[in-house]
């Protein structure tokens, strides 16, 4: 479960730092007004590290056959 934190949007300007630093502790903000939710503030979730193609080109091999139906022993229990 992410850990929230409710802040007043009266409050919000001169918390703004605090808010911020909860943000960036990974914490969900949720902006009230009075007991009313009004808007939910979530970290940024970093992006994954970059994808390079052809990085592992030939690691892996598929058989001549890859293709082919498989045979029905293969889909049936043994007897």
């Amino acid at each position: 479960m992410v850990e929230a934190h409710t802040v007043d949007l009266a409050d919000a300007p001169s918390r703004w730092v605090e808010v911020v630093a909860l943000l960036r502790a990974g914490t969900e903000v949720v902006l009230t007004e009075g007991e009313k939710p009004l808007a939910r503030l979530v970290p940024v979730t970093p992006p994954a590290a970059t994808r390079v193609l052809g990085l592992h080109r030939g690691a892996l091999r598929a058989r001549e056959d890859f293709d082919e139906p498989l045979a029905e022993e293969f889909w049936l229990p043994p007897a």
